[in-house]
C-alpha cells in the first residue's frame, strides 16, 4: 500500500484552523447547517440558534435496522450538527432578538438560511447586524438566492438543486427514462460545501480590509455549477442535452456494465490505447480485427453489439474477479458500490472516512468525515450534537447575563 507523506500526521501539530473563530447560525434542515458543521469540525465555536422547537430536521432520521442503544437515536440531524452548541430562541419575541442580538456582537461569522423577508422581520439582515458588529460575515444560503423573481420561493435540493438546475433532466435514462430521484441531501451537502468556501473567502476578505462582508450562495446556483462542463455549451447553443441510454453512448469505454454477481462496474477510459486494453482484459481480441469496430465511428455505429457483447462477457464473472483483472490489465475502473459496502471499504476507512465518536451517554458510534484531510492540523468531528437547547445557560453566562437574567428570559417564554 502507498502512503504519500504529504498527508502524513506530522509531529508537530498546531491548533485547528478556526479555534479562534465565533459563529452564530440560525437556519435548519441539511445545506447551512451542514457548512456550520464543517467549521465546527475545523475546530470553529459554533452557536446553532433554534426555535423553542427545534429544528424541524430534529427527529426525521431513520431507525437503524439493528436493535442496539443508538436505536433511536437521530443519526441524521448529529452528521449536520456535530460538534455544536444549541441555544433555543423565540425569534417572534423582543427578548429573543436580544439574545441574538448580543450573540452576534461576539461573533466572527453569521449564517441564516431564513429568506430575506424574515431576515428583516427578525433584525437579522445584513444592514441590522452589521451595525452591531462592523467586520461581521454575514452569510446566508438559500433555495434561489435573494434577488430575482424566484427570490421568495422556499426551496429544498429536490427542488431547487435537481430539478429547476436541469440536472434530474440530465441524468434520464434516454429521452423516456424517467426522472431519477436523488438520495436524501445530496444537493445540500454539496451546496453545504460551496456555502463555507464562500464563507472563509469573505472572512478572509473582512480580515485584511477591516470591513463587514456579505455573502451568499443557492442550492439553485451550486446545482448550475456542477454542471458547468454541459452549461459550457449549453449556454452559448442553448439546445437540449442529448440523453443517452447505455446502449447509445459514444464509446464503450465510458459505460456501466452488470456482472455475474448481480453487481455492476463502471468503465471511464478516452486515453490512446483503451479500446486495445479494453478487448485484450475481457478477451475479445477478435474485436480488434474486426472491420466494424476498426475506429471510434465504428464502435458507435455498432454500439448495441458492443454493449450485448460485454455484458456478455462479464457475466461470466463476479465484480472483485473482474476487477482484479481490470487492474492488472490498467484499465479504469471502478465498482458500483452500496452504500452499506462503502462504510467496510478498506480504502475508505484508511483515509478515515467513517471516525468514531463517542456519546457521554451511548457509547462510542461512527459518524462521516468531511471531505478534507491536513497534515499539521487536528481536524475532524469533536463531539455529538446537542440536544435542544442544551447551552442555553452556559452561552448567555458566557454573554454576560446572570443566572436571574437568564431565568427572567425562560419565564417570559423567550429562550428554553
Amino acid at each position: 500500500m502507498i502512503h504519500y507523506p504529504l498527508l502524513a500526521k506530522r509531529e508537530s501539530q498546531v491548533a485547528a484552523p478556526l479555534d479562534d473563530i465565533t459563529v452564530v447560525e440560525i437556519d435548519n434542515w441539511m445545506a447551512a447547517p451542514s457548512a456550520a458543521a464543517v467549521f465546527a469540525d475545523l475546530g470553529a465555536d459554533v452557536v446553532k440558534v433554534e426555535p423553542l422547537t427545534g429544528d424541524p430536521m430534529r427527529g426525521m432520521s431513520r431507525p437503524l435496522k439493528i436493535e442496539s442503544a443508538f436505536k433511536d437515536y437521530d443519526f441524521q440531524f448529529d452528521v449536520d450538527n456535530r460538534g455544536k452548541r444549541s441555544i433555543a430562541v423565540a425569534l417572534d419575541t423582543d427578548d429573543g432578538v436580544d439574545v441574538v442580538h448580543r450573540l452576534v456582537r461576539n461573533a466572527d461569522i453569521f449564517m441564516c438560511n431564513l429568506l430575506l423577508h424574515r431576515q428583516e422581520r427578525f433584525g437579522l439582515d445584513p444592514a441590522t447586524l452589521l451595525k452591531l458588529r462592523p467586520n461581521l460575515v454575514h452569510a446566508t444560503l438559500t433555495g434561489y438566492g435573494t434577488s430575482g423573481p424566484d427570490a421568495w420561493r422556499p426551496g429544498y435540493d429536490v427542488t431547487a438543486f435537481f430539478g429547476r438546475s436541469g440536472l434530474y433532466d440530465a441524468m434520464r435514462e434516454g429521452n423516456d427514462g424517467v426522472v431519477p430521484m436523488a438520495r436524501p441531501a445530496q444537493g445540500d451537502h454539496t451546496t453545504g460545501l460551496a456555502f463555507a468556501a464562500a464563507i472563509l473567502a469573505a472572512l478572509r476578505l473582512a480580515e485584511r480590509s477591516g470591513e463587514g462582508q456579505v455573502v451568499e450562495t443557492s442550492l439553485y446556483e451550486t446545482a448550475v455549477w456542477t454542471q458547468a462542463t454541459d452549461f459550457g455549451v449549453t449556454a452559448v447553443d442553448k439546445a437540449p442535452v442529448r440523453r443517452r441510454a447505455r446502449h447509445e453512448l459514444l464509446t464503450p469505454m465510458t459505460n456501466r456494465y452488470p456482472c455475474g454477481d448481480g453487481n455492476w462496474l463502471v468503465l471511464n477510459m478516452l486515453d490512446a490505447g483503451a479500446w486495445e486494453r479494453l478487448c485484450d482484459a475481457i478477451g475479445r481480441e477478435a474485436w480488434l480485427e474486426d472491420e466494424r469496430f476498426a475506429d471510434g465511428k465504428g464502435r458507435y455505429r455498432n454500439m448495441h453489439e458492443l454493449v450485448d457483447g460485454i455484458d456478455a462477457t462479464l457475466a461470466t464473472k463476479s465484480r472483485d474477479e473482474w476487477g482484479e483483472i481490470f487492474d492488472a490489465k490498467g484499465l479504469i475502473w471502478g465498482p458500483v458500490l452500496g452504500l452499506h459496502e462503502v462504510v467496510g471499504d478498506d480504502h475508505a476507512n484508511d483515509i478515515g472516512m467513517f471516525p468514531e465518536l463517542n456519546h457521554p451517554e451511548l457509547g462510542p458510534y461512527r459518524t462521516v468525515n468531511a471531505p478534507m484531510r491536513f497534515a499539521t492540523a487536528d481536524v475532524g468531528p469533536r463531539g455529538p450534537a446537542p440536544t435542544l437547547g442544551q447551552h442555553s445557560r452556559e452561552i448567555l453566562t458566557a454573554a454576560g447575563l446572570s443566572d436571574a437574567d437568564i431565568d427572567a428570559l425562560i419565564e417570559k417564554g423567550a429562550i428554553a
